[in-house]
């Protein structure tokens, strides 16, 4: 076992000539703590690109933002939704629809803080506000976990120019739910605030639903703490539509919907669609973007990583050449001279690996702390190693080889 893995004769040979071992072993290091952060980072990114937005059949959803050029005053501007919403209605293919103040994924949203008791220091956490005069429940297909939907008597008509009153009921996601009461099982009936101390709004919850994103769809359980009202609002230039088209028949119903809003209007019109699948792609596409940049990147390191092992077992075999041919003489086998160069390999490579582990959790705890990343699994710390360390022997073995194939009489001649 001695003759086959030489620690001791390697590790004191590679100490005579500390420079070149050191230099691959930072390298190693580096490249490991990079990629296992960088992969994981990825998995996150991807992960979360794929995760649920609560929105049953997503293919079937659109928002749709119409503006009158002449919308005129509270009275007007509720009568003209009501017109649009059953000029919509009458389209063939369209399953449902509400008005809403925002929509999953879509990067514009309204946001306010939230609290179990309005005796609180600090809020509790940020919710996304979805203000809607119709049942986003039905429209968004939201599995309701407790509780019920709104009731025809809970909706108002709020002047938002003027009025300052808002419902005072709500229907709310599972991780607002549990951020609210975190040691409760049920939540319906329960009042939260919106703000803290003598001002904050009373609201009660009469829902909760198992998902439902926010608007920035962050990638923590922030992205996750929604609220829904019951309202009807003018003067809000951010208020649309979301509508559910028939299984395979949202592209006609978009085109019928504009259409038939364009000739209903006795004035022009400026109306903006986007299907549900394509604000999911645009809220992920830099996320995506990031992550083919980090692939690369890793591909880059690995290649990179194994060069240098490979440039250095090369120039080590062509500096021992002599030495190789005298053990060879005196009767090593070329299984020694290949394990030789091998366990050379082996120490340098774990050596980098434990060092690697320790800047990987360092690297991770920075990435925790300023950008709000999760800590790296002890999975991550597995596979990593066990990657570098079968890179670091599949790129020394071309170079140990050639030297177990020098003959005994080449390398003394060469002398």
């Amino acid at each position: 076992m001695t003759q086959l893995f030489p620690f001791k004769p390697v590790l004191l040979a590679m100490l005579k000539n500390k420079t070149g071992p050191l230099l691959v072993a930072l390298q190693i290091a580096l490249s490991l703590a990079i990629l296992s952060n960088a992969v994981y980072l990825v998995n996150q990114r991807l992960s979360s690109s794929e995760r649920s937005s609560g929105i049953g059949h997503e293919e079937q959803v659109f928002s749709l933002f119409v503006k009158n050029q002449k919308s005129g005053g509270h009275e007007e501007q509720l009568a003209a939704q009501k017109r649009e919403e059953q000029v919509m209605k009458s389209v063939p293919g369209l399953v449902s629809l509400a008005r809403v103040n925002s929509i999953p994924m879509s990067q514009s949203g309204w946001n306010r803080s939230i609290a179990a008791d309005r005796k609180q220091i600090s809020p509790s956490g940020n919710a996304a506000i979805y203000i809607s005069a119709g049942s986003l429940v039905k429209v968004w297909e939201l599995q309701l976990l407790e509780g019920r939907d709104f009731m025809p008597e809970e909706f108002l008509e709020i002047d938002q120019s003027t009025a300052r009153n808002s419902p005072d009921v709500a229907i709310i996601s599972k991780a607002m739910a549990r951020a609210l009461f975190p040691d409760a099982s049920n939540y319906a009936g329960r009042e939260f605030y919106f703000g803290t101390g003598d001002g904050a709004e009373s609201v009660r919850i009469v829902g909760v639903v198992d998902t439902l994103q926010t608007a920035g769809a962050q990638d923590s359980v922030r992205g996750e703490m929604s609220v829904m009202q019951p309202a009807r609002m003018t003067n809000d230039a951010y208020s649309g539509y979301t509508l559910r088209a028939a299984a395979g028949k949202r592209e006609q119903v978009m085109q019928d919907v504009e259409k038939a809003l364009r000739a209903a209007s006795p004035e022009p019109l400026n109306i903006r669609m986007q299907a549900q699948t394509s604000i999911r792609e645009d809220r992920y596409r830099n996320d995506k973007g990031l992550s083919w940049m980090l692939l690369t990147v890793c591909g880059l390191l690995i290649m990179i990583t194994a060069s240098g092992i490979v440039g250095m077992c090369s120039l080590w075999v062509t500096q021992r050449t002599k030495q190789v041919g005298i053990r060879r003489a005196l009767g090593a086998t070329r299984l020694h001279i290949l394990m030789h160069f091998l366990t050379e390999n082996l120490l340098i490579s774990t050596s980098g690996i434990v060092l690697g582990c320790v800047l990987a959790l360092g690297l991770n705890q920075l990435l925790v702390t300023q950008f709000d990343m999760r800590k790296l699994p002890l999975i991550y710390l597995l596979w990593s190693p066990l990657l570098f360390c079968l890179l670091g022997m599949v790129a020394a073995l071309a170079p140990a080889w050639r030297a177990a194939r020098i003959a005994p009489a080449t390398a003394t001649r060469s002398v």
